[in-house]
């Protein structure tokens, strides 16, 4: 069993969820954490699992990440998007997935979600979420956002579940506890 992570991230935040979201995984499966830079194929691995920030309450644009890097007071950690390289994905093998993102620490509804939106691409693309879309909070520091106090253990459970419902799926065909992967 493989589950490859996915990220986009513009000043760290995500890249950080990200690795914490994988050390998480890591307890019941391999694992790689790949800037979506860095993919160079279509994931083959049991378990894609996605992230990204959320800017304009979805998924980044070109317009969007070109203002953010103007913003940033380090380098931008992505150059490529998760919308452009979903949108260069065909059907996808393999099995389940699962998105999160991060966002800013205000109520869904007003934010947007970048892991709502990418888990609505992944299902047109053939695969089915194993859980719902997950979001880490941050805030600002007075210039740059900044992850909420305990979001990365938040990430790192996150991923422990997440690992213990993909092994139990793996192991008996369905998930443990019910079905997963609510509407997004």
């Amino acid at each position: 069993m493989r589950a490859m992570v996915v990220y986009e991230s513009m000043s760290g935040n995500t890249e950080q969820v990200a690795k914490a979201v994988g050390e998480g995984l890591g307890r019941y499966t391999e694992v790689s954490v790949v800037n979506v830079d860095d993919v160079r194929s279509v994931p083959d691995a049991d378990l894609l699992v996605v992230g990204g920030p959320t800017h304009v309450h979805g998924l980044s644009w070109p317009s969007s990440r070109s203002e953010a890097a103007r913003q940033a007071l380090d380098d931008v950690r992505s150059s490529t998007g998760l919308r452009e390289w979903l949108g260069t994905l065909n059907r996808l093998p393999g099995g389940p997935v699962a998105a999160f993102d991060t966002r800013m620490g205000k109520p869904r509804w007003l934010t947007g979600s970048a892991a709502v939106v990418a888990l609505r691409r992944l299902r047109r693309l053939g695969r089915v979420p194993l859980v719902p879309p997950e979001s880490f909070l941050v805030e600002t520091d007075g210039q740059q956002p900044v992850l909420r106090a305990g979001e990365l253990d938040r990430a790192r459970e996150w991923g422990a579940a997440l690992g213990r419902r993909f092994a139990s799926v793996r192991k008996t065909g369905r998930p443990e506890g019910g079905g997963g992967g609510g509407k997004a």
